[in-house]
C-alpha cells in the first residue's frame, strides 16, 4: 500500500487516506446557507476517493465574511443544510469538516469574479475590524481596532459555531488563522501594534488565538480532531516567521489542539513569496520534526508522487489539495492506479475503472 493510502487514526476519527480537500471559497451562497452547489462540490470530491473533505472558509458571523457569497454557520437555520451535505459526504466513507473564520480587515469585499474590491456601504459593505486600525493597503478602508467587548464576542461567535458545526454533523473543526485573517492579523507583529494584553509581545500576540480554540475545546468533543491552519510566515521582514510557528505549535498542543494545518502569507499585500511546487512543505516537516506534532502540507501539490513522497518522507502527515481537486475530482482515484494501488470506486463507476490485463 502506498503511505499516501495508509488510514490516519486522529482520536477516534480515522481518514481512510491521507489525501484531504483544502477548505476552498466557492462565494456562493445567501445569507450564509450553503446550498445544492456546496452539496456537489464538496459532494464530488467526496465520491471522489479524498479521506477528508474541509468546507471552506465558513464565517461565524456575518462581519467576518470575506464577502457576501460566503457560506456561514452564525444561526441555527444554517445547519439543516449541512446536515444533508454531511450525510452524503460520510455515505461516500469520508469524513466532513468545516473551517471555522472570521476575515478581520479583509472582509466587506467582492467575490473574485464581481471585482474583488473593498464594498462600500451602498453596495453592502460593513465596517471590519481588526487588531489594530490599519487598513491591508492604501487602497483599502481603515478597520475598526477591537475593543475588549468585542474581542469577547468574537470568542463567542467561535464557541456558538462550534456548537452548530456538530450539530450540522462535521467530525472534524479547523479554525482559520491563516491568509491575514482576523486570528493571524493579532499574532502577526505587522498587523498588530496594540499595546494591551493582545499585543507587543509573542505571548500576548497569540492570546486570541489561544483562546478561540479554548472555548472551541468547551463545547467540542474531546474525541474528535481539533485543527489549527496558521501561515506559517508572512514572507516579510519584521513579520511573523517559522521559528514563530514552531513556538506557536508547541503551545498549541499542549491546548489540545492536535494538527497544524501549514499555510503562509497573505497578511500583507507586497510580500515576495516563492511560489512554486511544494513551496510550503519545509514549514509542515519543521513543525513535525520540531515538536512531534501533527502536520498538513498544503500549497502547489499537484502529482501523485509528490503527494507520496510528503508522507512517505515524514514531512507530514496529512496532504491537503485545493486547485488540483479543482482541476480533477478524482485525483485519489487517479493517483492510486498510478501508484498501483488497488482503491474501491464507488460501485456507480466500477465499471468504468482501469483492470489489470
Amino acid at each position: 500500500m502506498p503511505n499516501l493510502f495508509s488510514p490516519l487514526t486522529v482520536k477516534s476519527i480515522t481518514l481512510k487516506n491521507r489525501i484531504a480537500v483544502s477548505p476552498m471559497c466557492q462565494y456562493s451562497s445567501q445569507d450564509g446557507f450553503a446550498n445544492d452547489w456546496h452539496l456537489v462540490h464538496l459532494g464530488s470530491r467526496a465520491v471522489g476517493g479524498a479521506g477528508l473533505v474541509i468546507a471552506e472558509a465558513t464565517a461565524v458571523s456575518p462581519e467576518g465574511r470575506i464577502t457576501p457569497d460566503d457560506t456561514g454557520l452564525w444561526k441555527d437555520e444554517h445547519i439543516p443544510m449541512w446536515q444533508r451535505i454531511n450525510a452524503f459526504i460520510e455515505s461516500q466513507g469520508a469524513i466532513p469538516g468545516v473551517q471555522m473564520a472570521h476575515a478581520g480587515r479583509k472582509a466587506s469585499h467582492s467575490s473574485p469574479w464581481k471585482g474583488a474590491k473593498a464594498l462600500t456601504p451602498s453596495e453592502g459593505g460593513w465596517q471590519t475590524v481588526a487588531p489594530s486600525a490599519i487598513p491591508f493597503s492604501d487602497a483599502e478602508p481603515a478597520p475598526l481596532a477591537l475593543d475588549k467587548e468585542g474581542i469577547q464576542k468574537l470568542i463567542s461567535d467561535f464557541r456558538k459555531a462550534a456548537v452548530r458545526s456538530l450539530e450540522a454533523g462535521f467530525k472534524v473543526v479547523e479554525v482559520h488563522a491563516a491568509h491575514g485573517y482576523l486570528l493571524h492579523e493579532f499574532y502577526s507583529p505587522l498587523s498588530n501594534k496594540r499595546t494591551d494584553e493582545y499585543g507587543g509581545s509573542f505571548d500576548n500576540r497569540i492570546r486570541l488565538l489561544l483562546e478561540v480554540t479554548e472555548s472551541i475545546k468547551e463545547v467540542w468533543p474531546d474525541d474528535y480532531p481539533l485543527i489549527v491552519r496558521i501561515s506559517a510566515t508572512d514572507w516579510t521582514e519584521g513579520g511573523w516567521t517559522s521559528d514563530d510557528s514552531v513556538e506557536l505549535a508547541r503551545v498549541l498542543q499542549q491546548r489540545g489542539v492536535d494538527l497544524i494545518d501549514c499555510s503562509t502569507g497573505g497578511n500583507v499585500p507586497a510580500a515576495k513569496i516563492p511560489v512554486g511546487p511544494l513551496y510550503q512543505v519545509e514549514f509542515a516537516e519543521s513543525i513535525k520534526k520540531e515538536t512531534g506534532m501533527m502536520t498538513g502540507a498544503v500549497g502547489m501539490i499537484t502529482t501523485a508522487q509528490e503527494a507520496e513522497s510528503i508522507i512517505t518522507n515524514g514531512q507530514a502527515d496529512l496532504v491537503l489539495l485545493a486547485r488540483e481537486l479543482l482541476r480533477d475530482p478524482y485525483f485519489p482515484m487517479h493517483a492510486a492506479l498510478e501508484l498501483g494501488y488497488e482503491h474501491t470506486w464507488p460501485p456507480q463507476y466500477d465499471r468504468a475503472k482501469p483492470r489489470k490485463v
